[in-house]
C-alpha cells in the first residue's frame, strides 16, 4: 500500500491508520458489484424470495409478477454476482440463493434493512 497522502485538515476525528489501511479503488469493484445488482427492487425482491425458496423461472415470474424473460434477465444478473444458484432438473431449472457468507450476509442487510424477520430455511 502507498504512503498515506497528507490530509489538508486535521480533525479531532481523524485516523492516519484508517486513512493507511484504505485499500485502493479497484479492490472495491467486487462489492461494488454485487450492490450494483441488488440496487434494482425487482433483484432484491427476487432475491429475498430465493433466500427461502428454490423456484423454477415461471414460478417466481408468477409470484412477483413479472414477464418469465424480465425474471430470467433478473436471474441472470444475481448469478453472474455470484448471489444466486441453479440446478437443472430435466428441462426445468430452479434458482436458490448461493450458499456463500456473501449471500448470507446480502441477506442479512436486506432484513435489517427492511425490518423483516424472515425465517431461517
Amino acid at each position: 500500500m502507498p504512503d498515506s497522502p497528507r490530509l489538508p485538515h486535521v480533525h479531532p476525528g481523524s485516523s492516519a491508520a484508517a486513512l493507511a489501511g484504505l485499500p485502493e479503488a479497484a479492490r472495491f469493484e467486487p462489492v461494488a458489484e454485487v450492490f450494483k445488482q441488488l440496487s434494482d427492487a425487482c433483484r432484491c425482491r427476487i432475491f429475498l424470495l430465493l433466500c427461502h425458496s428454490e423456484e423454477c423461472v415461471i414460478n417466481i415470474a408468477a409470484a412477483v409478477g413479472m414477464s418469465s424473460p424480465a425474471v430470467a434477465h433478473h436471474l441472470r444478473l444475481l448469478r453472474m454476482a455470484g448471489l444466486v444458484t441453479t440446478r437443472r432438473e430435466g428441462k426445468e431449472v430452479f434458482y436458490r440463493v448461493a450458499d456463500t457468507e456473501l449471500a448470507r450476509a446480502m441477506h442479512r442487510m436486506i432484513e435489517e434493512v427492511m425490518h423483516l424477520s424472515c425465517v431461517s430455511a
